[in-house]
């Protein structure tokens, strides 16, 4: 799973399967290592976050700074995602 970064003990990645078609611009967070069953949280046009689901359980408090981090570094995020894919849609 390509790590984008790590925030403390969270892991900010990929999933390299994400599907055909391809979903959406988004990001996994997982505390440590990379997970099937990380968080997932969608990345909009306008660089904002949105919360899809918390299937890694990660508390409130501690998710809403890291959305935040991914938003301060969303045009780098993106940027990643195409070069990982080759192509990118938005949630919204």
């Amino acid at each position: 799973m390509p790590q984008i970064f790590r925030i403390g003990a969270y892991t900010v990645y990929f999933w390299s399967n994400e599907g055909a078609p391809l979903e959406p611009i988004h990001v996994h967070i997982a505390e440590g290592r990379a997970s099937a069953n990380g968080t997932k949280v969608w990345i909009t046009r306008s660089g904002k976050t949105v919360l899809s689901n918390n299937n890694a359980r990660i508390p409130i408090r501690i998710l809403r700074g890291i959305m935040r981090m991914i938003e301060a570094n969303s045009a780098e995020i993106i940027e990643e995602w195409i070069k990982q894919f080759g192509e990118i849609t938005y949630f919204c």
